[in-house]
């Protein structure tokens, strides 16, 4: 049941969740956002023709108003088009964008809209607390996050000097003024990177963003089985990164480098090759310390850290068959499947993106 701050003529905030057979996580997140307090909010949650049992979870809460996303225009990808629905009938004066898989901490919607506030951003994104259980998710997500740590500093975002520019999609906060300033989700109709391209347009016209790991705030579980993970990033790795290929390659010669380097060291000293097995030794736990380091920037468990060490490989392939499928105009998600080369100015963007970033700021850290 919502809370009373629930129940305004006017919300502060409409929270928008798009929802596309959601049936697993959709009713945990649903009751998360019903019980926030000390904000006026509605909840809206759009169906995007849904097969499951998504639908009549949203409608058993009585505080949330569900809508249909509609026919998919053209050249529009699914998620972009249910989320401009939702937009279509925000009361607020901030939507929320926010997953169905996604899971809030009480109270945290009231600190979002004040921190926004607070550093007159127009543009609030939070990266969630990631939630991972199986060995895959251990293993690959925390290599993934902590190459996205390191290409999208939340210090350089949030800084309006910055050429930086990123959002996490799992959560979005932004004033109503500034989303359609900015031309709402219809400047990134066939985007399939449409949090980035969101968060790229706010910031070129003017308007500030803030960006930060916010665990504190909202946690998620992005995927439940190794062929979701697999389709999910396929769908956004080769988009998120200006150089997938280049970035695949060093991932993998890392990986070589540490392992050979461990086999080499017990090798040789069983054979009793004491000199060349300790420097081969002492170069591979160089280099995974370094491999360490980056990835503990990422914020997961000691035991999802140390399973990193085997995601790296598979954090290569993930990138060159994310690659491949861009390349090829095919990517598939959710039962749809995307012609990615009817945007062929996003990758562009990125590219030109980050070399503005390296050109005009160096040294910040991740924060």
């Amino acid at each position: 049941m919502a809370a009373p701050d629930a129940v305004s003529s006017k919300p502060t905030v409409s929270v928008i969740v798009p929802a596309r057979n959601e049936e697993p996580c959709l009713g945990a997140c649903l009751e998360s956002l019903a019980g926030q307090s000390n904000v006026s909010f509605e909840i809206v949650v759009v169906d995007d023709a849904s097969t499951d049992g998504t639908r009549a979870i949203a409608q058993a809460v009585s505080s949330v108003r569900v809508v249909d996303a509609g026919p998919l225009p053209p050249g529009w990808t699914g998620k972009n088009n249910a989320m401009a629905a939702g937009a279509g009938v925000a009361r607020g004066d901030w939507l929320l964008f926010t997953d169905a898989d996604t899971v809030h901490k009480p109270g945290s919607l009231a600190r979002a809209v004040s921190e926004a506030r607070q550093h007159g951003a127009s543009l609030l994104s939070y990266s969630p607390q990631q939630e991972v259980h199986s060995f895959w998710e251990k293993a690959v997500m925390p290599v993934i996050f902590a190459e996205l740590a390191a290409t999208y500093r939340p210090s350089q975002v949030s800084d309006p000097r910055s050429a930086a520019a990123a959002a996490n999609g799992q959560y979005i906060l932004i004033s109503r003024e500034a989303y359609h300033a900015a031309g709402g989700h219809a400047v990134v109709s066939s985007s399939l990177l449409e949090d980035v391209g969101l968060a790229r347009a706010v910031k070129a016209s003017g308007r500030k963003i803030f960006f930060r790991y916010g665990a504190d705030a909202v946690r998620t579980r992005m995927y439940r089985s190794f062929a979701q993970l697999r389709e999910g990033w396929t769908k956004n790795l080769a988009l998120l990164f200006p150089s997938p290929g280049q970035l695949a390659i060093l991932r993998l010669t890392e990986f070589v480098l540490i392992v050979s380097g461990f086999i080499t060291a017990i090798a040789g000293f069983l054979r009793g090759h004491g000199k060349p097995a300790l420097v081969a030794g002492i170069l591979a736990l160089i280099v995974y310390i370094f491999s360490l380091r980056r990835i503990r920037r990422a914020h997961f468990s000691w035991d999802a850290n140390a399973f990193a060490l085997l995601g790296i490989p598979v954090f290569s392939y993930l990138l060159l068959r994310s690659r491949l499928s861009h390349k090829r105009g095919n990517v598939s998600w959710k039962g749809r499947t995307y012609d990615s080369n009817t945007n062929p100015d996003e990758k562009g963007a990125l590219v030109e993106q980050h070399s503005a970033l390296e050109s005009t700021t160096h040294g910040l850290s991740h924060s």
